[in-house]
């Protein structure tokens, strides 16, 4: 018995430095779960805000007869000032970096956004370039 007590008298506040660890190693898991999960939704958010505005655009169409045949007609500048109008209404500081048709059915729209970090930014402070491209087309074909 008189062992025992002697091992155990030795062995004071180690439990401590360990619990003190994981605590510390539990709150980076978080801190980067948090911060992963806010740049997905960041990117999933300029998916949307691209995939609206290539929308926008392809209903920018002129609607052109021919042989009894209605035909939409999609132009870069059509594509661009719909495309330019939606993100700047809701953008939310988003821009759009390329808006344009390349089959004058289809309209084709790319924006760029930046993502800061809510937690920890300092090692990110200028933030993360995000792109999206989305493509739609008209309806009438």
């Amino acid at each position: 018995m008189r062992r025992w007590t002697a091992a155990a008298e030795g062995e004071e506040g180690s439990i401590l430095i360990l619990t003190i660890g994981y605590c510390l190693l539990a709150l980076v898991a978080v801190l980067v779960c948090v911060n992963a999960t806010s740049l997905y939704l960041a990117q999933k958010r300029l998916d949307a805000l691209a995939d609206a505005a290539a929308l926008a655009g392809a209903d920018g169409f002129t609607l052109v007869v021919t042989d009894a045949d209605p035909l939409a007609v999609l132009t870069d500048d059509g594509v661009a000032d719909q495309a330019g109008a939606l993100v700047a209404e809701v953008g939310g500081g988003a821009v759009v970096v390329a808006a344009g048709t390349p089959d004058g059915t289809s309209a084709r729209v790319t924006v760029a956004g930046r993502w800061y970090p809510p937690v920890v930014s300092l090692f990110v402070p200028d933030g993360l370039a995000l792109e999206a491209t989305a493509t739609s087309r008209t309806a009438l074909r």
